[in-house]
């Protein structure tokens, strides 16, 4: 699945803020900015707060079972983000969409560009690309870019440890 440049890597850094633990550090949330290409990602204690805020209703636009309810979350996120998209050509760059003020401060930028990025992936593709792990004792979240839509799981890892389990189990009832 190919997304544009700009949605796909949004929605990609909102599944990576949602799936953040909730103790981490500042460091570690820059570096997932700077990752997903956010300019100045630096964090004072106040905004490290506000993202760790942000990813929980993140998490909710992913986790939702309906894509009526994901659709409402998503509007919510934009409605809070305020996101007022424009065409910018910065740093000899092709035209392309921002969603908030390049001079905004970074819980501003990343709000709106998660938002967007969300709603990107639901108008643009396809709700159940949005996705929640199906492993039992698993929260994370992502985005499905697969060619045919159908991941279940947020790594090889939970598939493998569900797939091993269900074996087991078979073999124990045999």
């Amino acid at each position: 699945m190919h997304f544009n440049a700009y949605g796909g890597n949004a929605a990609l850094l909102a599944a990576g803020l949602a799936n953040l633990d909730d103790g981490c550090d500042a460091r570690t949330v820059e570096t997932l900015l700077a990752e997903h290409r956010v300019a100045r990602p630096e964090l004072t204690d106040q905004q490290l707060q506000l993202l760790l805020a942000w990813r929980l209703r993140l998490w909710e636009a992913f986790a939702a079972p309906t894509t009526t309810e994901q659709v409402g979350a998503v509007n919510r996120l934009l409605t809070d983000a305020a996101a007022r998209p424009y065409v910018s050509t910065h740093d000899g760059q092709p035209p392309h969409l921002h969603y908030a003020d390049e001079n905004a401060d970074v819980v501003t930028r990343v709000r709106a560009a998660t938002a967007a990025g969300l709603a990107l992936v639901l108008t643009e593709t396809d709700p159940c690309r949005l996705g929640r792990c199906s492993a039992p004792d698993c929260r994370a979240v992502f985005v499905d870019v697969s060619r045919n839509g159908r991941r279940a799981y947020c790594s090889r890892l939970c598939a493998t440890r569900v797939h091993v389990s269900a074996h087991r189990d078979r073999k124990r009832r045999r």
